[in-house]
């Protein structure tokens, strides 16, 4: 087993399903030379959190957490799947957070820590810490309650 996936296991974490893209014109991620752009993942629908819905209306800012938390790890699973393993992944470069958002919900940042606190556990204060944007949509495709896409680093 990966030392990743070992520590995802004494987490208490697996890696859910990867998303599947709708259309045969895009993909989970994408690798150019040592960098892979990860796409937009919304929760991960067999993961047990909200996948649907307004932040600050129909969903609470902690389940909003926990959703990204699992959305990161959907994205560490389309990783798993372009390039074999998670121990290959050098550095977490950026994320950008996309979150469904009610009027007046301005904690986008709370959210998408989710997500950022899992990759600086996971991979440490070196590879882990990463540049990051979190925003609030009106809107989002088939009402995810967020999305997140990313840049991350690889071994050549």
């Amino acid at each position: 087993m990966d030392l990743i996936e070992a520590k995802l296991k004494e987490m208490g974490l697996s890696l859910p399903t990867p998303f599947v893209y709708p259309s045969p014109n895009r993909t989970g991620c994408v690798q150019t030379g040592n960098l892979l752009y990860i796409s937009g993942h919304p929760p991960p629908a067999d993961f047990d959190v909200i996948v649907h819905g307004k932040v600050g209306d129909t969903v609470t800012e902690e389940e909003a957490v926990t959703a990204a938390r699992a959305t990161a790890l959907c994205m560490l699973a389309s990783v798993k799947q372009k390039i074999g393993s998670l121990d290959q992944i050098t550095q977490i470069v950026k994320i950008n957070g996309m979150v469904n958002s009610a009027p007046g919900f301005q904690r986008q940042f709370a959210v998408i820590d989710g997500a950022s606190n899992l990759f600086y556990e996971l991979f440490g204060p070196e590879a882990g810490q990463h540049a990051r944007s979190a925003v609030g949509m009106f809107e989002l495709p088939r009402e995810f309650c967020m999305e997140i896409e990313g840049v991350f680093e690889v071994a050549d």
